[in-house]
């Protein structure tokens, strides 16, 4: 009987020992064993497209009343070409903005392309800083890429842009696409007349198109502003939705993006408010401050982006 107990405890160490064995820690060896049977591990799409999209963050304040959404309105999607171009870019893509004084000053629409080259890059152009006194035409590399030049013009309207220097001087930048800023000019005369505007919008687009083949517009609506009222002072331009109800309605009727600024600050109840509240406005209330430019700025990079980012989703499948 002991022995069959020393038999038995015998049995149960070394059945122990070998568990205690089998799970230690196996010795790492020096170099992993080579994989003969697996290849590289690629990306999904979704994966990939994820890797496209660019963040942006919300850039209205918040003590903006009545606000509407930030976004970019292409129903035809006639940006769609631009945007897959510029997801991967093989040669310089131009961008040129035109437009009044709120594109002359520079801030706005420099700040949009440094926004812009930060998110897709800044080899196709040269790092030269931009101010007032300085041209707002960027100095190409001859890499590809994103290239924005600007081109703006103190009270100037869409038909008195439409000079042939003007014309040319924006076909000799050879642009992939034109953003339009007009209306604040529009709406500061006193027998505004939407039919001509309208005609006025169509001469130029047709100009521009006749000597920049294959090109893709953006209209952009004015932010507001006030005008002389008498008595009373100054008063919220009361011609500025009629104006910006052109421009949309001109958009719509004939396949443009359009990015309506007006609207999404406010509108004919809030916009001007908005701005005044924020001190955005400079002293005539028209032209603003040089964080008002700012400000606007960001607001259409948030608006472009959400546009580039809802293509990159879903706009090629």
């Amino acid at each position: 009987m002991k022995h069959c107990r020393n038999l038995w405890t015998g049995l149960l160490l070394l059945v122990w020992g070998g568990s205690l064995r089998a799970v230690a820690q196996d010795a790492l060896p020096r170099q992993a064993a080579a994989d003969w049977h697996s290849g590289p591990v690629f990306p999904s799409r979704e994966i990939q497209r994820l890797l496209q999209l660019v963040p942006v963050e919300p850039a209205c304040p918040p003590a903006f009343r009545d606000v509407q959404e930030n976004r970019l309105d292409d129903p035809t999607g006639s940006l769609a070409d631009f945007f897959g171009q510029l997801a991967n870019p093989v040669r310089p893509l131009r961008i040129v903005h035109i437009g009044d004084s709120h594109i002359r000053g520079h801030v706005l629409p420099y700040t949009m392309r440094c926004c812009l080259e930060e998110d897709f890059g800044a080899e196709a152009v040269e790092p030269v800083p931009v101010s007032y006194r300085t041209s707002g035409l960027a100095v190409e590399s001859g890499k590809a890429g994103l290239v924005y030049h600007i081109l703006g013009v103190n009270g100037a309207t869409c038909g008195s842009f439409s000079t042939p220097e003007r014309l040319q001087q924006v076909a000799d930048l050879h642009p992939d696409l034109v953003i339009l800023s007009f209306g604040t000019n529009e709406a500061h005369a006193y027998r505004y007349s939407p039919e001509e505007h309208r005609r006025q919008l169509d001469g130029l687009v047709n100009r521009l198109r006749q000597t920049c083949p294959g090109v893709c517009f953006l209209l952009t609506t004015p932010p507001g502003a006030y005008v002389r009222g008498g008595r009373k002072g100054k008063v919220v331009n009361p011609r500025t939705p009629r104006v910006v109800a052109t421009e949309l309605d001109y958009a719509a009727r004939h396949g443009l993006a359009v990015w309506n600024l007006y609207d999404i600050v406010g509108g004919a109840k809030s916009a001007c408010r908005n701005w005044v509240a924020g001190n955005y406005f400079q002293r005539d209330r028209i032209h603003f401050t040089h964080e008002g430019y700012r400000m606007q700025a960001l607001l259409f990079h948030e608006a472009f982006i959400k546009a580039y980012n809802q293509y990159v989703v879903s706009g090629n499948e």
